[in-house]
């Protein structure tokens, strides 16, 4: 028998691998569904699709589908994104892994969902490029990181009914970027690279859906050491130019 530190295959197992039936337990497909957030206008916002095609035909959802047998999760995010959004070189952070067996009406598929921050001009380049995509405003009924599924609205109001479980989804993005607000810079997507801590504190308020105290969150923001002073201050406006902020460091999400 070969030693766990030789690459000299293992007779027996190669022999046990030849015989191996794939078939013989029941498998589950395995799907991806990123949800694509951004925050602007005073509210969060989610790109979707509306589905035309069985089941759920007619309602909206997330860019998403089956994973293929030669490609990873990431690999396979990837992909859905260039060809339903047509977005490259979105930064993904895997979000949940949705299970539930009655899910999907078709068969058992368990859903790895993703999610991304991603800048409102980006979402503007996807929504003239791709049709059928709809920007739809997030309307979140808890407060904090309680947690559950959102409603959705369309970009001029009436409910966006979500497909499958991607209300939940939706909602489990909210709930996680709400809990990294404190300590990762995830405002990087949403920002310019450089931007005044009035603009920061709206991207955290729209988040958060509420109002935040002005110079306590100044002075929370400073003490974290996420952010720099780049020494320059705004140009153009109608008022005492800002000091302009960067982060010291970037995140994916």
């Amino acid at each position: 028998m070969a030693h766990d530190d030789d690459d000299t295959p293992d007779p027996e197992e190669v022999a046990f691998l030849a015989a191996y039936d794939p078939g013989a337990f029941e498998r589950p497909s395995v799907a991806v569904d990123v949800a694509l957030l951004s925050a602007f206008d005073g509210a969060l916002h989610a790109l979707l699709l509306r589905r035309d095609q069985h089941p759920h035909r007619g309602r909206w959802a997330l860019p998403g589908g089956f994973i293929r047998m030669d490609e990873s999760l990431e690999e396979a995010a990837g992909r859905l994104l260039r060809d339903k959004a047509s977005l490259a070189q979105v930064f993904v952070e895997q979000l949940f892994t949705f299970g539930d067996p009655d899910r999907d009406p078709r068969m058992r598929v368990l859903a790895v969902a993703y999610y991304a921050l991603v800048h409102p001009a980006r979402f503007k380049e996807a929504l003239e490029t791709v049709e059928g995509l709809e920007l739809g405003r997030l309307v979140v009924p808890w407060e904090g990181e309680t947690g559950g599924p959102v409603e959705v609205e369309g970009p001029h109001g009436g409910d966006r009914p979500m497909a499958f479980d991607h209300a939940d989804i939706l909602g489990m993005a909210v709930k996680r970027i709400r809990g990294k607000l404190d300590y990762s810079p995830i405002g990087f997507q949403l920002l310019p690279p450089n931007f005044t801590l009035r603009e920061l504190q709206e991207v955290h308020e729209t988040i958060l859906a509420r109002p935040l105290n002005k110079d306590s969150f100044r002075r929370r923001m400073l003490a974290t050491g996420l952010l720099e002073a780049t020494g320059e201050r705004e140009h153009a406006v109608g008022h005492r130019p800002a000091e302009l902020y960067r982060f010291v460091r970037r995140s994916a999400v």
